[in-house]
């Protein structure tokens, strides 16, 4: 442990790189020599592949899962004054698409330990506007699936779930994005599979999945892009207004071959955040909870609260901290209701939803993903212990004398402790 930074600036490690190989940048390139970028027979194999992962009879690929939240909105025939209860530890993108169909979003807090959507907490905001439930399955780990369809089948409520973090997730031995009318899949970037951009829909009624599908593609009849294909010409149909929201078959050429990886890569991030559990269980952090009995975690991220009482520096200086040792971090997500917009068009205040504002607050995300190799790993981990030993160091240092031999004793002995055990953890 130097003052030197834990790697070098060429190194910077990313944040959420993705994993790609040889077979789908080979299925790219065919798709380019191919001529046929746009909505094709690849995105047509990637739903079907989908679907099948899902055991769902009705995938449609689209362009974001922001998308897929505000086609599924409006396949549920939400109107102006409807209200839609969610979670207020999202992204954006969630509230927007409820604002994009003219409904109303009520936000319900969470749980403190699983960081999901209370049940108690939806049932206290259902009222006789109230026509859907969104649950968002937060950093891969399932909602209380049973407590939340158990309220929509007695309030008739619909539900849309955000399963942007939840590939892998299952609840019960039932996959995410089965419970509801609709679920919604990110392939962003960053996610579990990666196309670039991209989204997902599940949807359980087939009439709502041809409306979907038509209105992914400016409201034309289905299947319109066929009318380039070696079929012939075909005329199509204007159905209704729609949207861009199509996929190409140069992101389903990258999807295809994602999903086949989808349970290795898994499986490298289960090993992932194990090891951070056994690396940081000794530091002033609250770790993620464990997996709850019967549920699948997707370990999409790896979420730890600093506690400025406890870790001796609040969130923002742990995340430039870490920044300067040249290791990409993130933040998911200050709550909803910190954002001016927000509080300016619905009133909302961060302290009344106190779970989700002291979550925001406080959560880094610390990389995960699949591409990580073991040095990565032993950098990260070795950056978390560095930063943290720093900190506490200074903080306790601002409560002695300055030069006691009593007060330098215990920095040194507390730096020996930590440099051994990340020594430790390299020789493992």
């Amino acid at each position: 442990m130097t003052n030197s930074p834990i790697r070098s600036q060429e190194e910077f490690l990313v944040f959420g790189a993705p994993v790609i190989e040889a077979a789908e940048i080979e299925e790219a390139i065919a798709t380019l020599k191919s001529g046929w970028l746009g909505t094709g027979p690849k995105v047509a194999q990637f739903e079907r592949d989908f679907g099948v992962y899902k055991g769902a009879d009705n995938a449609i690929a689209v362009n974001s899962c922001g998308a897929a939240l505000h086609l599924s909105l409006l396949a549920a025939s939400l109107q102006p004054g409807d209200e839609v209860i969610t979670s207020p530890l999202t992204f954006c993108a969630t509230i927007n698409a409820i604002t994009h169909v003219g409904a109303t979003p009520v936000l319900a807090d969470v749980d403190p330990v699983t960081m999901n959507i209370d049940p108690v907490q939806v049932q206290a905001k259902i009222t006789p506007r109230t026509k859907a439930i969104l649950p968002v399955h937060f950093a891969g780990r399932p909602c209380d699936m049973d407590a939340l369809c158990n309220l929509a089948l007695r309030y008739g409520l619909k539900i849309i779930e955000d399963c942007a973090h939840a590939i892998e997730t299952e609840y019960k031995g039932k996959k995410t994005g089965t419970f509801g009318d609709f679920g919604c899949f990110s392939f962003y970037a960053t996610k579990n599979i990666c196309t670039g951009e991209g989204g997902m829909i599940l949807a359980r009624n087939s009439e709502d999945a041809t409306r979907i599908r038509a209105l992914s593609l400016h409201g034309i009849s289905k299947d319109a892009w066929k009318r380039f294909s070696e079929e012939g010409y075909k005329h199509y149909q204007v159905l209704e207004s729609g949207f861009k929201y199509n996929m190409m078959d140069l992101q389903a050429a990258l999807g295809i071959h994602q999903l086949k990886q989808v349970e290795s890569r898994w499986q490298r991030r289960q090993e992932i955040w194990q090891h951070y559990n056994c690396a940081f269980a000794d530091l002033p952090l609250v770790l993620p909870a464990k997996p709850e009995p019967h549920t699948r975690h997707a370990y999409h991220l790896y979420p730890v609260l600093i506690d400025e009482q406890k870790a001796g520096c609040d969130r923002d200086t742990f995340l430039n901290a870490m920044t300067a040792e040249n290791i990409g971090v993130g933040v998911h997500y200050l709550s909803i209701p910190e954002y001016d917009y927000y509080q300016q068009r619905f009133g909302w205040q961060p302290e009344d939803y106190p779970q989700a504002m002291r979550i925001g607050r406080q959560t880094v995300s610390l990389p995960l993903s699949a591409k990580l190799t073991r040095q990565d790993e032993l950098d990260v981990i070795q950056a978390v212990r560095k930063v943290l030993a720093s900190s506490q160091t200074h903080d306790t240092m601002r409560g002695e004398k300055r030069g006691t031999s009593e007060g330098q004793g215990r920095h040194i002995v507390a730096f020996n402790q930590q440099l051994s055990t990340v020594n430790h953890l390299r020789a493992v």
